[in-house]
């Protein structure tokens, strides 16, 4: 055999190699395209479900390890052990900084503790990653709110509404800040 024939053979290995490694990504973003359009197509009742199981499309790191401080992240949170929460959307964000997810939890962490800025800064970590994590759009209006700026809060509720247009919760938010931001009709 040739030594042009053992390095093509090389750099076909290779190719293959790399299609077949792509493969997951590639399916993991076509998964999300689909959830993102049938969300937007969802039925009012049917809505809620479909965004779980988006939310779950997005909760996969890839990493076991990852994996693992994500979910002892949400259990701090769902017990309101903020801190601990905040250990371990941390370590996890300082692990894996291109995960979104763990900004997302990290965000709800500090949020939950009234730490408005690291909160902040963790959302705009978040929504940078994935654009269209309305659940990090639905924290920024909760911030905003919560810090006095209506304004700033009925746009990021609008932002959400695009991505998941039946979210009662936000739609009710941009129901009762619609007076204060756009005026009332006389």
């Amino acid at each position: 055999m040739s030594t042009q024939s053992v390095k093509l053979n090389g750099i076909v290995a290779a190719a293959i190699g790399l299609v077949m490694n792509s493969l997951p990504a590639h399916a993991q973003e076509s998964a999300e395209a689909q959830l993102l359009r049938e969300l937007k197509e969802a039925a009012p009742t049917q809505a809620e479900r479909v965004a779980n199981r988006l939310i779950i499309e997005w909760s996969k790191s890839g990493s076991a390890a990852m994996d693992l401080l994500l979910k002892r992240g949400r259990d701090a949170l769902e017990v309101q052990k903020f801190d601990v929460a905040i250990e371990h959307f941390t370590a996890l964000t300082d692990h894996a900084p291109d995960f979104a997810e763990g900004w997302q939890g990290l965000a709800l962490a500090y949020f939950s503790k009234d730490m408005y800025g690291p909160a902040l800064d963790a959302l705009e970590h978040t929504l940078a990653l994935n654009p269209n994590h309305f659940g990090a759009m639905r924290g920024l209006g909760a911030l905003f709110e919560r810090v006095g700026k209506p304004d700033l809060a009925y746009k990021a509720y609008q932002k959400v509404l695009e991505v998941h247009p039946h979210d009662a919760d936000v739609t009710e938010a941009v129901k009762r800040l619609a007076p204060q931001v756009t005026g009332t009709a006389l």
